[in-house]
Parts: structure tokens; C-alpha cells; sequence
């Protein structure tokens, strides 16, 4: 690990402030992805900005028809929530799959969005239910926050301080699992909400997308019958020793008809 400046920022504000002022200054979250890297030397920060302590960006709330969680929130909060499990269950049982123990008592919602790994769970989350990225200038929608490969539309300095999702009718979330990370190989969360139904994928691509296919077939009738038939391109999907394209091509359908029927 190469030497760096260590802060533990008490609000957002001296976050960014302090984050401004370092040449190749990072942010740390839950630091699940960032510490290892660090440990590894692949990864030379000047400053740490620890945000560890900042009270605001804790929490989980119930708005009207949306449930906002702070960025800070860890992943086991969620998962135990009795306000999120009336709310979204789906989203309760998707933060119950993250990792292990260990890293569901670390690892936080804002620093899994940021970090945008292509095998995270929480973006299917956020692009099925249409959820909306709050950070510290502007308010961001899940579709246009994850751009790509470990990138998102963050821009230097800026902080995510909550995550709202609008409530579904129904949904659900089904992944098939690294056997020793627990990562997604391939997850799929589908969600019917009054503005219709969407499915979106993690695992499988560079990043998190919509399978629309599924979305139109799903619309006219919510049953896993009807997406048996819709098949999924492998041109572009992830290929490594774990899965070949092909076969997460397949497991998109295998999974995406599971969260169909177990969201009734």
C-alpha cells in the first residue's frame, strides 16, 4: 500500500471540499472494492476522504410512494429493514444476496452505485425500478448514472448522498451466483410498476441494461410463460472463466422467468 493523506470528513460539504484539493483524492465508502485495491498497489491515491462519519448521508425513509436511502447505508441495513421489506421486498432480498456477512456489515449502497462493477447487484435495482441517484449537485436517473464499465456520470468532486426508488406493484430479483464471491454471474430484477414493466441485467454485460424484449412480452401478460420463447443476444456479453457469453445469454432467460413467477 503506498502512503497517503487520511481524512475523516464530518459532512458533505468538507467531503468535496476535501476531495477538490487532492491531485488523485478518493472517496471511501465501504471500501469493499477500493481497500483491496489499495493493499494490491494498483491503486495510488494522494488523499482518502473517509465518510465513515457523516450522520446525513444515513438512512432509510419512507417519501410518499418512494423509499430513499441514504448513501451510507449499509448493506445489511437494507436487507433487515422492516420499512424496506413492507415497502420492496425485492430490494430487501437483493441486499440479503450481496457477498457475505462481512461484507454485507461494510459494504454500502452509495459506494456499490459509484463503484458500478458490471457484476454488482444494487444497478438492476436501480434501473428496473426507474430509482433516481441524488448526489451533491444534481439529481441523477438510474439510466443515465451507470455509463459504462466500472464508470458512471459522476463528476470529480461529486458525491452520492441517497438513492430513492419509486415503490412497484410488484417485483423481484433472482441471480445466479459466483459460487465463492457471490457475485452475479448473471442477475435479473424485474419490476411492474404503474408506468409498465421493466428488466434490467447485471452480470451479464459491462455493464447493467434493459432486456426489452422481456418488457414488451411482460406487458402484455406478467407471467414467466410469456418471455419463455424471447432469447437473449450473446454479442457483447462478458465471457470469462466462470461463464462464456453463450451461457449467460442463457441464464438472462433462466433468470429473468424466476423473478417473473416468484413475483407472482
Amino acid at each position: 500500500m503506498y502512503n497517503f493523506a487520511y481524512h475523516k470528513a464530518k459532512s458533505v460539504a468538507e467531503a468535496a471540499a476535501q476531495a477538490g484539493k487532492g491531485d488523485e483524492a478518493k472517496l471511501l465508502a465501504g471500501g469493499m472494492t477500493l481497500l483491496p485495491t489499495l493493499k494490491q498497489r494498483l491503486a495510488k491515491p494522494s488523499d482518502l476522504i473517509d465518510l465513515g462519519g457523516i450522520a446525513e448521508l444515513k438512512g432509510i425513509r419512507r417519501d410518499g410512494n418512494a423509499l430513499t436511502i441514504g448513501a451510507m447505508t449499509r448493506h445489511i441495513e437494507v436487507a433487515e429493514s422492516a420499512e424496506v421489506r413492507k415497502a420492496i421486498p425485492a430490494l430487501a432480498l437483493l441486499a440479503g444476496m450481496i457477498g457475505d456477512p462481512a461484507v454485507r456489515n461494510r459494504g454500502t449502497i452509495g459506494g456499490s452505485v459509484a463503484n458500478n462493477d458490471p457484476a454488482a447487484d444494487y444497478p438492476a435495482a436501480l434501473v428496473a425500478l426507474g430509482a433516481t441517484v441524488t448526489t451533491n449537485q444534481r439529481k441523477l436517473a438510474a439510466e443515465q448514472f451507470f455509463t459504462g464499465m466500472f464508470e458512471t456520470a459522476l463528476a470529480a468532486g461529486e458525491i452520492v448522498t441517497s438513492v430513492s426508488f419509486p415503490i412497484p406493484e410488484k417485483a423481484n430479483y433472482q441471480k445466479f451466483r459466483n459460487p465463492a464471491s457471490r457475485y452475479a454471474i448473471v442477475g435479473v430484477f424485474v419490476a411492474r410498476t404503474k408506468d409498465g414493466v421493466r428488466v434490467a441485467v447485471t452480470g451479464a454485460g459491462p455493464a447493467v441494461f434493459r432486456q426489452k424484449e422481456m418488457e414488451a412480452a411482460l406487458a402484455k401478460n406478467f407471467a414467466a410463460d410469456a418471455i419463455k420463447d424471447v432469447k437473449q443476444n450473446a454479442t457483447g456479453l462478458n465471457a470469462d472463466i466462470h461463464a462464456s457469453a453463450e451461457y449467460r445469454a442463457h441464464l438472462v432467460g433462466v433468470m429473468a422467468r424466476r423473478a417473473v413467477a416468484a413475483a407472482g
